[in-house]
């Protein structure tokens, strides 16, 4: 099914652009650059009606490199809605959301996001970073890291998501946009940036300030059945997320000496209000059973801090760099319930209060000889984070109040030799050595802590060969090990009631050991004419020492006739694929303002379900991922415009006591563009035009034990039957951009 609806795009693109393109001039536009060879001007940026495709890059281990251009025409607003157009990258967020970003498929936990190379700290507990917290303005290229070098840091099973902000090195001039967001309800939200490029001397800079406002209304219908299958009840939700991004980030770069020092920073500060009404209909006559509104006011600021400074010493260089990155999260989350929404009173008021800082530091030589280089360093990290999450006029639960200290000490060495042109070997080791004290409330109700220690060494090889027989091909192949650590509610030394059924108990670990994975990447890419790329990459990842929650064998302390539960390190799994993208110009078919992008990835997994014992794939991995488009750019009437459609395949979630089926309609957007002169652009861009459905389907079982539990799950004798279906509608986009 997906196969014929790629194809029958494919033709209708190609009659819808055929007519138009005949007119395309054969000339393309020479890149302009300063006298260092490195800037080009702002209007090529904004203005320019040349497409870009993806970057080949020379890097020794598989990197994907997309420019910030491959991506605006779309006009996306965040990191996110940029990496929804790349290889192997799905979310299951909610519809017009994209915030966990999930490499391959794998659960948000297993992708590391960089942010110019260093950690991005983020406030959920499986080290994760919301990627729409990045605002699009502030980027200029994002890479698809598929296997890290032994300078990089080794998280990332999945992969690692590095984004590149904007550098002074980069632009000459500034550029200013002014824009709107149109929901399809007739909500508008504005936007607006501005941004400056300059050089004075031997000293470049870069400031950018980006202000944004993003609406989502989303309407969910739940419909519930028995176990037999009869109807129960119906749930209606209306849930709005409306917030504001406030953000920049400003960079100097200059002389010292003979070296280079780089100062940059980076800020983003958000305020979101999330109001949800949630109102229930009880048996066939859908009376009114109750209702729920829930007020989330939250605000969450991210901070990024760094200097650099390459100093050559020797035969080589010297690096040295410091940095800082800071997140906070102050949330406040009131519930009202009743009978009707007139009769609905407050319930409970709760207060999640986040604050988490990251030092880094980094210490180098590279030896630089002929063919040959030898790099030696070492990445330090310290990282706190305290946390609170409390209830008003309650007394915290056991593990609400915890305090996270972390220290990293990772020596590397890597070595780089390229004998030819053609033909490179980049081998390496990383020593990451952990230190990690945790302390949280252990009682609910009492003012009493405990703390556990955990430490941690892991050797990290790396091997990464590149060979490039002619200009137009290239063969990488890749082996490299990787690391995830353990969420932190799970490494947290308390004993949690009601989790993860209402009549359970759940306890911390602090021992558990990190997941590690081997991994092997194989791919292969050849240069289409000067702009196009299409490329093919085979992976395998083994993953050892998997983290689940299993049954201890124990009762409840509480006296209730459930089961306690804790987080261990139980087994293998794996996971393997293909990707495949392709982007180029049709130049070959006189057709050069014509381009096609298309990616596609196959994925599939196996682990063992730590509950019924049975092999399954990892929870909510898809089967396949793929996106297609084309841009084309009319240059008689100085315009462009294009379409993308993106979709996924089902994906399954197992639990203890339900099972849980997630697919998504496909995704179309669009956008049609107008250039004024030399430095102006007016565009118009849309999301969502098939109005998307998200759609799960719940199996829900029950009994007094876990054995019994899993022996109703084994029967198929549920204990109540859902659907949940959630549209979000249209999203339109107006914007007006100039180059000065």
């Amino acid at each position: 099914m997906t196969l014929k609806i790629i194809s029958l795009l494919g033709c209708a693109m190609g009659a819808l652009v055929a007519p138009v393109a005949a007119q395309a001039a054969e000339a393309e536009k020479p890149a302009s650059t300063t006298k260092e060879g490195v800037s080009i001007l702002s209007e090529d940026i904004i203005v320019t009606g040349d497409i870009a495709f993806r970057n080949r890059t020379r890097d020794p281990n598989p990197v994907l490199s997309y420019d910030l251009e491959y991506f605006q025409r779309f006009e996306p607003v965040s990191v996110g809605e940029m990496l929804k157009r790349v290889p192997g990258v799905t979310f299951t967020s909610d519809v017009l959301e994209y915030d966990g970003a999930q490499m391959r498929g794998l659960p948000p936990g297993y992708t590391q996001v960089l942010i110019n190379g260093r950690r991005a700290p983020g406030g959920e507990a499986d080290r994760s970073f919301f990627v729409d917290r990045i605002p699009a303005e502030l980027v200029e290229r994002i890479e698809i890291v598929r296997a890290p070098r032994a300078d990089q840091p080794s998280e990332g099973v999945g992969g690692t998501l590095n984004v590149i902000t904007k550098e002074s090195a980069m632009f000459d001039g500034g550029f200013v946009k002014a824009g709107a967001l149109i929901n399809e309800d007739g909500g508008v939200r504005p936007s607006g940036a501005l941004a400056y490029a300059d050089t004075i001397g031997d000293t470049s800079f870069w400031g950018a300030l980006n202000y944004q406002q993003r609406r989502n209304p989303k309407k969910k219908v739940s419909d519930r059945y028995d176990g037999e299958m009869a109807f129960d009840n119906r749930e209606l939700q209306e849930d709005t997320r409306d917030g504001t991004d406030i953000s920049g980030n400003a960079e100097v770069v200059t002389r010292v000496g003979e070296g280079k020092l780089r100062l940059s920073g980076l800020f983003v500060d958000t305020d979101r209000d999330e109001d949800e009404t949630s109102i229930e209909y009880a048996g066939e006559e859908l009376e009114l059973d109750g209702v729920e509104i829930q007020r989330e006011r939250i605000s969450q600021q991210t901070y990024a801090l760094s200097g650099d400074l390459v100093y050559p010493m020797g035969q080589g260089e010297l690096g040295v760099a410091g940095s800082w990155s800071g997140f906070r999260d102050d949330t406040t989350v009131e519930t009202d319930e009743g009978d009707t929404l007139e009769e609905a009173t407050l319930d409970e008021r709760e207060f999640l209060d986040i604050k988490d800082d990251e030092y880094g530091a980094t210490l180098y030589y590279n030896f630089l000889g002929d063919g040959f280089t030898a790099k030696v360093g070492m990445d330090y990290l310290s990282k706190t984070r305290d946390g609170e999450d409390l209830i008003e006029g309650e007394d915290p639960e056991a593990g609400a109040i915890f305090t996270i200290k972390e220290k990293r000490y990772d020596p590397y060495v890597r070595l780089t030799f390229e004998p030819t042109s053609a033909f490179s070997v980049d081998a390496g080791l990383r020593y990451e050595i952990t230190r990690r004290d945790v302390t949280s409330n252990a009682v609910a109700g009492q003012d009493v802590f405990e703390t556990a220690d955990y430490d941690a060494e892991n050797l990290n090889p790396s091997l990464h060969l590149r060979y490039a027989p002619t200009d137009a091909d290239q063969f990488r192949a890749s082996v490299a090990r990787t690391v995830r650590r353990p969420d932190y509610d799970m490494i947290s030394p308390y004993r949690q009631e009601e989790s993860p059924g209402d009549e359970d108990e759940t306890i911390g670990n602090p021992m558990l050991k990190d997941e590690r994975s081997w991994g092997i990447d194989v791919g292969y890419e050849r240069r289409l004419g000067t702009k196009g790329i299409v490329g093919i990459n085979v992976f395998y990842r083994n993953v050892k020492d998997l983290i689940e929650l299993v049954a201890t064998g124990d009762s409840p302390l509480n006296g209730e006739p459930g089961n306690v539960y804790q987080p261990r390190n139980i087994g293998d799994g794996k996971t393997w694929g293909v990707e495949v993208d392709f982007s180029m110009p049709l130049t070959a078919l006189g057709l050069p303002d014509t381009g096609l992008f298309a990616n596609y990835t196959y994925l599939d997994s196996e682990t063992r379900d730590p509950f019924t014992g049975e092999k399954r794939r990892f929870n909510n991995q898809p089967h396949h991922v793929y996106n297609i488009g084309f841009i084309q750019t009319v240059r008689a009437v100085d315009m462009s415009f294009g379409a993308s459609l993106s979709g996924r395949s089902k994906a399954s979630e197992s639990n203890f006591d339900e099972t849980v089926d997630l697919t998504y309609g496909q995704d179309l957007e669009a956008f049609i563009e107008k250039r004024f002169g030399q430095r102006f652009v007016l565009r118009f861009s849309a999301q969502n035009l098939l109005d998307r459905a998200k759609r799960e389907t719940f199996r829900k079982y029950d009994g007094d034990s876990l054995a019994e539990i899993l022996e109703n799950r084994a029967g198929g004798e549920m204990d109540e039957f859902e659907k949940e279906r959630e549209r979000s509608g249209r999203l339109f986009q107006v914007t007006l951009r100039a180059a000065f």
